[in-house]
């Protein structure tokens, strides 16, 4: 699958391709209904399917300081787009010329001059160009006008809500990994570098891979149960502390899995971590020797829920 930026050349294979368009963060269930839609109709004209996505976050250009909030990186979403069978990644690479572009030449310039679109397949509630000017209906008059196909994909319920990327926050941020699983359709999983830490979980006899949350959303702080795949294909069980660790001077902002049955080294290696079930909130605990207690009971909590959770 390429990957491709929306400044760049655009490839002829790929022109007069299907687009699917929205922000696709987390690409869970809703978002891969759209997509699906854009298979439909490619699979029919046997023509290319993009999947277009906007990298920094809008609301990231517009709030600076907005707390992280993403539920995926940028290569995990390369990584989900391929293997739903894209042909391409479409970077809309968001600053102030994106934010500054009227609607109308988005559509014009961009989708039809550069892409030569066939066919725009999006959510009901996708906006787009300068202000936000831009809707699904006047992406539909355009369509008319201009020749090309558009399809807005129907929301996906669950559980009679609507599976959307802000629902999948709202359970991560209360400690339900279970309830964000399934609206995924995977596990919320962090990747990053394994970096060097200050060894104390070594010490206690529970050796973590230290790693920076960066701008993913923040879940709940406590201790989970964890999956981690390793760059080589291993899949290892733990548990993990998510948090500021109370029980150690000066907080520092981790997520510290301990895998079972593992004794290897992961310094500089980038390992995703799977999010399964949360056990408990982090406490602050007035020993070390009540703090190792404490540890081997969430580890063997943590086995308990790993074999309940085979996925």
């Amino acid at each position: 699958m390429q990957r491709l930026s929306h400044r760049d050349p655009f490839p002829a294979d790929l022109r007069g391709g299907v687009i699917a368009l929205g922000n696709f963060d987390g690409f869970h269930k809703g978002h891969q209904a759209v997509v699906g839609r854009a298979f439909h109709h490619a699979r029919d004209e046997n023509r290319p399917v993009i999947v277009a996505t906007f990298d920094p976050h809008p609301v990231r250009h517009f709030k600076p300081d907005t707390p992280p909030f993403r539920l995926t990186t940028l290569d995990q979403r390369e990584e989900l787009f391929g293997e739903a069978g894209a042909d391409a990644m479409l970077v809309f690479e968001f600053g102030d010329e994106l934010a500054g572009t009227p609607a109308e030449d988005f559509i014009e310039k961009l989708l039809l001059e550069r892409f030569d679109v066939a066919g725009v397949v999006t959510g009901n509630d996708f906006v787009f160009g300068k202000g936000r000017s831009g809707d699904v209906v006047m992406l539909a008059e355009f369509a008319v006008r201009h020749g090309f196909f558009t399809e807005i994909a129907s929301p996906v319920n669950e559980d009679e809500e609507i599976v959307s990327s802000s629902r999948i926050r709202d359970a991560l941020k209360a400690g339900e990994p279970e309830t964000a699983t399934r609206l995924l359709t995977r596990p919320f999983t962090i990747e990053g570098v394994v970096e060097h830490g200050a060894k104390q979980g070594r010490e206690l006899g529970y050796p973590t891979a230290n790693i920076r949350l960066g701008h993913y959303l923040r879940p709940k702080y406590g201790i989970y149960a964890v999956r981690g795949r390793l760059p080589d294909g291993r899949t290892l069980d733990g548990a993990a502390n998510l948090g500021i660790r109370p029980s150690f001077d000066p907080p520092a902002e981790l997520l510290e899995p301990y895998f079972f049955d593992f004794d290897g080294d992961l310094y500089g290696q980038k390992i995703a971590v799977e999010l399964v079930s949360f056990i408990r909130e982090e406490a602050k605990f007035d020993d070390l020797d009540a703090l190792k207690a404490q540890m081997a009971k969430d580890c063997d909590e943590a086995r308990r829920r790993l074999v309940r959770h085979v996925l």
